[in-house]
């Protein structure tokens, strides 16, 4: 894309967050879009974006100009532009109801959904005691290659955090809202890492259960629990009100954690939907 078709995305994007009360660019496209801009293909007007990432769509319309078909419009110019055809994917954050409509007529079906889930800070927590053999602290930069060989083990199976390699991960450490204090690691008496919770504070009020990760060779002994605990204590410690955290919706053993154990609260509204075709 073009540095002003970037500011029109920007522009038009940061519309509907304020409109919608959630963001239709995730922080994966957005750092695509300032980092690396040629590997991005956009479709871009006043009035509303599509975007190709890969073989994942973004797609979005200026609030004024929503029911107006724009967003139809876009999709189909996409669409006939990718070619030969293959499998797309689209997220719709917040599940819009026009998103559903629009993929039903394109075809797309609906193949993941995402949770955020809430919790107010001023809900007591549980207090926070370590087992034997278990030490919590903050980042270190020589921690980097365990804690990406960990990552990389413990989310196999996820197609976005899985991937996240040295560069995906120094790009956000540059980010304005990283702190290596709110990146724990939990390690044993010899050093080995054992997992990691990374927290991420948004703004004065909202803190992020961004991401935890234990190693398979320690699931089992109450780890993820643990440090999703001693991360909600650092994010109350810097005075959020609210902490939030995405889950796969039938990811049923975290949720009972988050939900049962911790005092998070989910609402339809807050559901991300992936369609795919």
């Amino acid at each position: 894309m073009t540095p002003e078709e970037t500011r029109q995305v920007l522009h038009v994007a940061a519309r509907a967050e304020a409109a919608d009360g959630t963001g239709p660019l995730d922080e994966a496209t957005l750092l695509e879009i300032r980092m690396r801009p040629d590997d991005v293909r956009g479709w871009v007007r006043p009035e509303g974006f599509g975007l190709l990432i890969e073989d994942q769509i973004h797609l979005c319309v200026d609030p004024d100009q929503r029911d107006s078909g724009v967003g139809g419009e876009l999709l189909d110019a996409l669409l006939t532009d990718v070619w030969p055809r293959r499998s797309l994917e689209a997220w719709s954050h917040a599940d819009h109801p026009a998103a559903r409509r629009l993929a039903t007529r394109h075809d797309f079906e609906v193949v993941r959904e995402m949770w955020v889930m809430r919790r107010p800070a001023d809900q007591p927590l549980p207090p926070l005691e370590l087992p034997d053999g278990v030490r919590i602290r903050g980042f270190e930069p020589a921690d980097t290659d365990a804690l990406l060989a960990l990552n990389a083990a413990s989310f196999a199976a996820h197609p976005e955090q899985g991937a996240m390699d040295a560069t995906g991960f120094a790009e956000r450490c540059a980010e304005s809202w990283f702190d290596p204090a709110g990146l724990l690691i939990a390690s044993d008496d010899h050093g080995t890492m054992l997992g990691f919770h990374w927290t991420k504070i948004h703004d004065r009020d909202h803190g992020e259960v961004y991401v935890v990760g234990v190693s398979p060779a320690t699931q089992g002994r109450g780890l993820g629990r643990l440090l999703t605990l001693a991360g909600l204590h650092h994010l109350h410690d810097r005075g959020v009100r609210e902490v939030i955290l995405y889950v796969e919706s039938d990811n049923a053993p975290a949720i009972r954690i988050y939900r049962d154990k911790l005092g998070f609260t989910h609402h339809q509204r807050d559901t991300h939907v992936m369609y795919r075709r």
